[in-house]
């Protein structure tokens, strides 16, 4: 199990090496067409773009969304750059599965990150499923306080286990298992996808357990599906081909969630790919805008390379704001009256 299990989080990153259409490219935010102010009536250099998010101040609504972890060096270099570099920017991070740390503690170590970003929101990740196999709220906490996160994603993979050689698939009457989750934490559950999309119904669910954060995590961007495929050659399908698009495009489900916005707060994420997504994703009603590949290769070089992508987005993100005359990003929150046409 140990070996099993490490070895999957590096077959999973190297896949990103073997196959750049894991990366779907979907683009689906370019099908909305913004506004353009020739009188912005504001000054560039006073644009606000920065957002609290779970009781903390971020430079701009940025969240690092869940890579990796494990008992390798890899993805040990990968978390402590992405760590160093959402410090440094003052933006959010969240981890990958921590699942491997309860079956070799030695993984630990990739999740002990406070002491590389001691003020920045850290959220801890453990999968709603596992929930099913014996997984407990005790161990949940156990994961947040490794990490000293400041809250929990629960993520729901249904797909990707359904793909994967060795998933695990039995989903029945999970709602009610993250219900006791969500009561016996010390910190806020957020409920996230992983690139299908979450509809209304599942954040009807959610809601009825006492959550009240969803990463929508549409289609779009990378493909868990296509990259499990890469794991199951030896059966001669091509089921993870088959569901590499399964889904819903993110602007779509946010879209869908936009009456839950009065009980719930949104994240937009799959298939973000600049500031520009960002600010469309923010109109559309999230608070918070997750990217995960873009940042994966600049991780397995250093902190600086992840430091440059980040003020990259948050240059793209200021700009676009200015160009849309908005001063900060309250002004710009579900303000729908920014969008010219949706294609």
């Amino acid at each position: 199990m140990i070996d099993q299990t490490n070895d999957r989080k590096i077959e999973h990153i190297r896949a990103f090496d073997l196959d750049p259409d894991i990366e779907r490219n979907g683009r689906y935010f370019d099908r909305i067409r913004l506004i353009h102010r020739g009188f912005p009536e504001i000054d560039l250099s006073a644009v606000d773009p920065s957002i609290e998010f779970l009781g903390k101040r971020l430079s701009f609504p940025l969240l690092i969304s869940s890579m990796t972890g494990g008992n390798h060096e890899l993805v040990r270099t990968i978390n402590r750059n992405l760590a160093v570099a959402a410090e440094h920017c003052q933006v959010a991070l969240a981890v990958g599965s921590q699942r491997v740390m309860f079956s070799d503690p030695e993984a630990a170590e990739s999740f002990d990150l406070r002491k590389y970003a001691p003020t920045t929101p850290l959220i801890a990740n453990v999968g709603a499923v596992q929930l099913n196999y014996g997984f407990s709220a005790q161990q949940c906490q156990a994961a947040v306080d490794v990490l000293q996160a400041d809250a929990l994603y629960l993520h729901l993979n249904p797909l990707q286990e359904a793909v994967q050689p060795e998933g695990d698939t039995n989903f029945a009457n999970i709602a009610r298992l993250v219900a006791d989750v969500v009561a016996n934490l010390d910190v806020p559950v957020l409920l996230k996808e992983v690139g299908s999309g979450l509809m209304p119904v599942d954040i009807e669910l959610g809601l009825q357990s006492g959550v009240r954060h969803f990463d929508v995590a549409g289609t779009g961007g990378t493909s868990w599906s296509r990259i499990e495929q890469h794991r199951r050659q030896s059966t001669g399908d091509g089921l993870g081909y088959t569901f590499q698009d399964w889904g819903v495009p993110t602007p779509v489900a946010l879209r869908m969630a936009k009456p839950y916005l009065d009980r719930a707060t949104l994240i937009s994420s799959g298939g973000l790919r600049d500031g520009i997504d960002m600010v469309k994703s923010v109109i559309l009603g999230a608070s918070l805008c997750g990217a995960a590949a873009p940042f994966l290769k600049p991780a397995m070089e250093s902190a600086e390379a992840v430091i440059t992508v980040i003020e990259r987005l948050r240059k793209e993100f200021v700009t676009a704001m200015f160009l849309l005359g908005m001063p900060d990003v309250v002004s710009l929150f579900g303000n729908e009256q920014l969008i010219l046409e949706e294609r």
